[in-house]
């Protein structure tokens, strides 16, 4: 038996693999055991709690709670607010990632050939990303300003009346869009950079002698090569925007009339204002499956498409 042993050890060296030694597991699990602990503490058990939640009736101040089946959800899709807010996270976030991902893609694009102060310009797009979102929304509350607003005194040289940015429906959600556009188009900017240093200067060469022109290049090989990126921003664009909170407590915490009112906005709401733990754990939920279906087909068109490509 320990000739058959060392023989086992001598064909793992061989292959360039080390021998497995009683107490590796141990070690391995001693190891991992602070990751552990803080995953279970602070994602798995709220992860599973939250689940059990959303089918109970619990205010925060009892430590009974009330089984209520379905209820939960029968009253959220019955409920007008819902697909208000609904409405509201769909429009704040096809508001969003259209504009982001276009301004991004120009600007890296832009930045990609030689400029005069390129890190310079790449740093300063960038900084807003790095900024505390809660300090940026104070900074863009007293840019939107009705009267004292650098954004009204702005589009007061070409004759346009002030605007109450934050006071008006419409306006509202159109002044989210344009802050939340600001703030992260900075770092899908990095990621399109990273991206267009990928393609090799070959093709475009090949392209050049081939006679094709700026924008035939950029949209027979600049796109298409980009299409993993992309994807990659697509998806992550989509998972921040319906996850959206900070700025829009800071600016018109749903105001007015509930114009901006989004999702995790009313999450929060109905778990520490009307302490609702249940109803908010189910509406949580539901956040869950519209972002995991988003994913899947997203993924599903990738598979088809782009690496089909």
């Amino acid at each position: 038996m320990p000739g058959k042993n060392n023989k086992a050890g001598d064909k793992l060296k061989k292959k360039g693999r080390t021998p497995y030694k009683k107490g590796d597991g141990m070690s391995a699990l001693l190891f991992l055991s602070p990751t552990l602990v803080v995953f279970s503490t602070f994602i798995l058990f709220p992860v599973i709690f939250s689940f059990y939640l959303s089918f109970q009736k619990w205010n925060m101040f009892s430590s009974e709670t009330t089984f209520v089946g379905l209820d939960n959800y029968i009253r959220m899709f019955q409920s007008e607010e819902f697909w208000q807010v609904l409405k509201n996270t769909a429009i704040y976030t096809f508001g969003t990632i259209p504009l982001n991902m276009g301004f991004s893609l120009m600007v890296a694009y832009a930045l990609n050939k030689k400029v005069i102060g390129k890190k310079f310009l790449r740093t300063a797009f960038f900084a807003p990303v790095i900024i505390s979102p809660v300090a940026a929304a104070v900074i863009w509350r007293w840019l939107y300003d009705p009267n004292f607003g650098l954004i009204n005194w702005f589009i007061g040289l070409f004759g346009i009346s002030p605007i109450n940015w934050l006071n008006d429906p419409t306006a509202a959600m159109f002044a989210l869009i344009i802050m939340g556009v600001w703030k992260t188009f900075g770092y899908n900017m990095v990621l399109f950079s990273a991206g267009l240093q990928g393609i090799p200067e070959t093709y475009y060469e090949a392209a050049l002698i081939d006679g094709a022109g700026k924008w035939t290049r950029f949209w027979k090989i600049t796109i298409p090569l980009l299409s993993p990126t992309t994807f990659f921003i697509m998806v992550m664009s989509m998972i921040g925007s319906f996850q959206v909170f900070d700025i829009v407590y800071v600016l018109t915490s749903g105001g007015p009339l509930g114009s901006t009112k989004v999702l995790v906005f009313y999450v929060y709401e109905h778990a520490f204002k009307f302490f609702e733990m249940g109803y908010a754990s189910a509406v949580s939920y539901v956040l869950f499956a519209i972002l995991f279906i988003f994913t899947m087909l997203q993924m599903k068109y990738m598979k088809s498409k782009v690496l089909g490509n």
